[in-house]
């Protein structure tokens, strides 16, 4: 008896958690957005300055700098928050305030970065705390963390099924027998979600990508999914390659922590002043390239797509820290726009499959991978998005284009 109710508390305790997660989200989100409708379109539009961006940019790195000089090199990245996670069950809380400074300011510039690293790190951290503070179910409060962790991917991308799954592919075995972790992650997942969709309806905020229908085509089209899927695995193959170049010039400038960020910020800007749809983590510019490909033109797509890969690596190696998801994403799109109409072949389908290439190629989870893409593309197309982030995880990235950590 004594069990069933330290259970039933237990869940209650884990949705009341996902019910804060989603909120923290929500407020950490419509923050971002006010900031960067302030920078962004309301000054710009009292201005006639050709060289705002470069400005905005380089002086945003500076300060940028100058904080993580002061209080630390945060965020760390997704992969480091979820790899600790899952190694020890635990997340540093101490500096849960600093790493929210840290995350939000690169997104205000228009670092080509996503939320999810810094929010991933802040939520880990409380996860960490309530479970420190659960002394009663000290058994269970390890996978507090990881549950909140889901909560929040799940949440961030608004695809609960994305959350739920990803642990699935995890190599880390759960301390909770099967049955108790999934309604615990399902409780946590859902309540998270259903929360930020509340206060989005109710106070408003960005209801996230929209989703990319189209019409129905001609079966001929996945003739080209061969040639599609080899696109996507070079497309990683370019992401990984940027990734050792730009993590070699971020470790020389290790110990210069203002000259790296200033420096970020400086090419930041002048990339952004040449291709703008580079900028910010592409969530929203994927609308925009799907508004009008071939006024764009299916070679600057291709560049856009590339450039975007270098300059989300860039970010990141120089201080200006975030996530890679949303960035890859729209590159996947764009590259994806472009072979669309250099092959004359239907245009969903097409970057549907190049984009769950890249991103099954950079993830190495295929069913995580079709539940993040869910959210943007047909559920007619799952099968082929399966099938390209399956042979993505299957082909092999050579050892020499890998960063050092990753290599070994």
């Amino acid at each position: 008896m004594k069990n069933l109710k330290n259970n039933i508390l237990f869940l209650l305790y884990t949705a009341i958690l996902g019910a804060i997660v989603g909120a923290i989200i929500w407020g950490f989100l419509r923050v971002m957005n006010l900031g960067i409708t302030l920078i962004w379109d309301t000054i710009p539009s009292q201005l006639e300055f050709p060289y705002y961006t470069l400005c905005v940019c380089t002086v945003g790195g500076l300060l940028i700098g100058l904080y993580k000089r002061k209080l630390g090199d945060r965020p760390e990245d997704l992969s480091t928050v979820m790899g600790q996670v899952k190694q020890t069950g635990r997340y540093p809380y101490n500096n849960i305030f600093s790493t929210l400074g840290g995350a939000l300011f690169p997104l205000l510039i228009g670092a080509s970065v996503g939320p999810e690293a810094g929010l991933s790190g802040v939520i880990a951290g409380l996860c960490t705390w309530v479970g420190d503070k659960l002394k009663r179910f000290r058994s269970e409060v390890t996978e507090l963390t990881a549950i909140g962790l889901s909560a929040t991917l799940g949440t961030i991308f608004r695809s609960p099924m994305f959350g739920f799954v990803e642990p699935l592919e995890s190599d880390r075995e759960p301390s909770l027998p099967k049955t108790s972790k999934t309604v615990l992650y399902i409780a946590a997942i859902l309540s998270s979600f259903a929360t930020f969709m509340a206060l989005t309806k109710v106070l408003g905020g960005s209801s996230g990508i929209d989703r990319i229908d189209g019409e129905r085509f001609w079966l001929r089209n996945y003739l080209f999914v061969p040639l599609l899927i080899v696109v996507g695995i070079a497309a990683g193959y370019l992401y990984f390659l940027f990734k050792k170049l730009t993590a070699a010039l971020g470790a020389r400038m290790k110990n210069h922590v203002v000259l790296r960020a200033t420096v970020g910020g400086f090419l930041l800007g002048a990339v952004g002043t040449l291709l703008p749809l580079t900028m910010f983590s592409g969530e929203h510019q994927i609308n925009e390239v799907m508004e009008d490909p071939e006024g764009v033109g299916a070679i600057l797509l291709l560049v856009i797509g590339v450039v975007k890969l270098l300059l989300t690596n860039l970010c990141i190696d120089t201080g200006l820290k975030g996530g890679h998801f949303f960035p890859v994403i729209f590159s996947g799109v764009s590259i994806g726009c472009g072979m669309s109409l250099l092959l004359g072949a239907d245009v969903v389908l097409c970057t549907a499959v190049v984009t769950a290439t890249l991103v099954g190629h950079t993830m190495k989870k295929p069913l995580a991978t079709v539940m993040l893409l869910m959210i943007l593309f047909p559920l007619r197309l799952i099968p082929a998005m399966l099938l390209a982030a399956a042979a993505a995880k299957f082909i092999p990235t050579p050892k020499v284009i890998l960063p050092k950590e990753m290599a070994e």
